[in-house]
C-alpha cells in the first residue's frame, strides 16, 4: 500500500508480524519525495528512506459479511477485523546524491 507521510505522524499500516512495540522499522520503497525539491521516483527514489517506531498492535474497524440465497433460509453473517501495525514516522531521508540527480535531470 501507499501512505502519504510527514516526520512525527502516526497511522496504522498493514501487519508487520516481525515488529514489537518500541523497535524501528525502515521502509525504503519511497516513490516521491516533497518538499523544497520535489524528486519523483522511476519507479523509486535511489537512496531514499523512512524511519518509523512501533506504538504498538491495533485492530481495523469490524467489517460484516452477510451471505444469503434468496427464498431459501440460507443466512449467514460474520464478521473480520484485519490487525494493522501503529508506527509513528520519525525520520524521512534522502540520499543526497540522489537528490542532486534529480534536481539536475529536471
Amino acid at each position: 500500500m501507499q501512505y502519504r507521510v510527514q516526520e512525527g505522524q502516526v497511522l496504522d499500516i498493514a501487519l508487520q508480524s516481525e515488529a514489537a512495540a518500541g523497535s524501528e522499522i525502515v521502509l525504503n520503497e519511497v516513490l516521491l519525495v516533497g518538499g523544497e525539491q520535489t524528486v519523483v521516483g522511476a519507479p523509486l527514489v535511489a537512496g531514499a528512506q523512512v524511519t518509523v517506531k512501533v506504538v504498538g498492535l491495533v485492530q481495523d474497524d469490524k467489517i460484516v459479511v452477510f451471505r444469503y440465497k434468496s427464498k431459501k433460509r440460507y443466512r449467514r453473517r460474520t464478521g473480520h477485523r484485519q490487525d494493522l501495525t501503529r508506527v509513528q514516522v520519525t525520520k524521512i531521508e534522502v540520499g543526497t546524491e540522489s537528490r542532486a540527480q534529480a534536481v539536475a535531470s529536471a
